[in-house]
């Protein structure tokens, strides 16, 4: 049955961070049409890392439990010296779910996907595919969203969950993605394919000066993921055809038997550039707000892209929720919903460009790194307790 306190919502965009939202603001009762610009709802990609305060929320909106048969519950979360072949220093994830009350997973990207549409197909949301938004107005007591083939989508709200290439950012901010410089390879084949792994327990990165190699197996151990990452000297010289597989050898060639020897399984067709963008505080104005890598994209090193997606979905709906039934319009719920969410995740965005500069250190820096790395205590959480932890929510009274 229809909420009665939630307004009808179009979410723009039907990755992770839109169906989530939408099975979210469904599972109220919410009246909820999300459109698609691909002919299809799929991920690019590979693996993906969702720590407790991402599994908490799947495991309340019913998700959980659907992708238990093909998640990997890794023991650790290691670092080590890509050079030399040796561990810096790890994080014990066996005890997550009694430390953070949700586990530390890993999966392949669309079967996340499949779980979240299965869910939202399940519960009523109108989805829409090949249905490219040009142009997203808030009339006052509504919005509308035309599309490039002629169709015109009404509704109380809309959710701009459109990803890094964001067009419905544009009405907020008058920025462009931040290139980083690097380019990173990502892939998984299955695991019959690979004759040289890491343990498979783990989750290991491997860091080296200006570059990583990061290793862990999906699906239920049946396949093998991995992404390389480096700092494209062709990038910084000017050239178009930056971070190309002989500059990913290159960049490599220094590195330890094993870290050479994986890139081998390593998928080559595909390379994307490391991107980002200024954290702005202002997601909402009116009856539009951003949601996900449209309001807060960030660089991988923290592993929190997805997790801060389903944050935003979580606190969409509460706050929404909590405006409707303290009478206040739909604006000052997404209102609500950004001065709550901004906060954090701009911290998130930030740190996880510090962690990054951290991992590709060299020459002094990279031996005070490591040495440092060494000397932690495996079993201090100072450095995750904030990212990982349930805090309660700070939701705005006015």
């Amino acid at each position: 049955m229809p909420s009665d306190v939630l307004p009808e919502t179009l979410v723009v965009g039907g990755g992770i961070g839109g169906l989530s939202a939408a099975l979210c603001l469904a599972l109220r009762g919410g009246t909820v049409t999300l459109v698609e610009r691909s002919k299809s709802f799929a991920e690019v990609g590979a693996g993906i890392q969702l720590a407790p305060n991402a599994t908490r929320i799947l495991r309340r909106l019913g998700v959980l439990e659907k992708i238990q048969p093909v998640v990997v519950r890794p023991r650790r979360l290691v670092l080590a010296d890509a050079i030399e072949g040796r561990e810096l220093t790890s994080l014990d994830l066996t005890d997550f779910p009694d430390r953070y009350g949700a586990p530390y997973l890993v999966l392949h990207r669309n079967d996340l996907l499949s779980a979240l549409l299965e869910g939202c197909r399940s519960n009523g949301v109108a989805l829409h595919t090949d249905a490219h938004v040009t142009a997203l107005e808030d009339t006052g007591s509504g919005v509308t969203a035309g599309c490039a083939d002629g169709r015109e989508f009404r509704a109380g709200i809309a959710i701009g969950a459109d990803g890094l290439h964001s067009r419905i950012r544009k009405l907020f901010a008058d920025d462009e993605p931040v290139n980083s410089g690097f380019v990173a390879y990502r892939g998984a084949v299955p695991m019959e394919q690979v004759e040289r792994h890491a343990d498979l327990r783990d989750v290991i990165a491997w860091l080296g000066p200006g570059l990583h190699l990061v290793q862990y197996p999906l699906r239920s151990g049946r396949m093998y993921n991995q992404v390389a990452v480096f700092r494209s000297q062709a990038y910084l010289r000017g050239d178009p055809d930056y971070g190309n597989p002989a500059e990913l050898k290159e960049a490599f060639a220094g590195c330890s038997e094993h870290v050479r020897e994986s890139l081998g399984t390593l998928s080559i067709d595909n390379r994307w550039p490391m991107l980002d963008r200024p954290p702005i505080p202002g997601w909402a104005c009116g009856r539009l707000a951003l949601l996900g890598d449209a309001a807060h994209p960030m660089l991988q090193y923290l592993a929190q892209g997805a997790c801060q997606a389903l944050e935003d979905a979580d606190a969409l709906a509460e706050e929404l929720a909590a405006a409707g039934q303290a009478n206040r319009t739909p604006a000052e719920g997404l209102a609500a919903y950004a001065a709550r969410r901004a906060p954090r995740a701009m911290r998130v965005q930030r740190t996880a460009r510090t962690w990054g500069e951290i991992w590709h250190v060299d020459g002094v820096a990279k031996l005070i790194r490591d040495e440092l790395l060494q000397m932690r205590d495996v079993a201090d959480h100072k450095h995750v307790a904030w990212l990982y932890d349930e805090a309660p929510p700070e939701r705005s009274t006015s």
